[in-house]
């Protein structure tokens, strides 16, 4: 999901940990399994490394799951760091299993 946000990264960071919490979402184990996981992909061009948060997300070219909805939405989309499509990333990833699941209603 692509949004909005007049927050910066941060700060934004401190929503979706929140977001998360009134969710269920209990921190037992890093990378475990966990009821929701919002993610921080991109902020525009914007590239952060610290230790609450690392822009763009150090996983994202590794994901097919991550990568394919993305260029959905933004297909132009540049990694902000080594600047290359991030649709070349996604050669990498696609023997990757990917299942697609329907919207929940609303």
């Amino acid at each position: 999901m692509a949004c909005e946000t007049r927050l910066f990264p941060l700060q934004l960071l401190t929503a979706l940990l929140r977001i998360e919490r009134e969710i269920g979402r209990v921190r037992r184990l890093p990378r475990g399994p966990r009821v929701i996981d919002i993610d921080i992909l991109l902020v525009g061009s914007a590239v952060i490394d610290t230790p609450q948060l690392t822009i763009p997300h150090p996983r994202m070219l590794e994901r097919r799951f991550v990568l394919e909805p993305l260029l959905e939405i933004a297909p132009e989309l540049l990694h902000p760091v080594t600047r290359r499509p991030l649709r070349d990333y996604l050669s990498q990833v696609k023997s990757q299993k990917l299942r697609v699941t329907r919207p929940l209603s609303h």
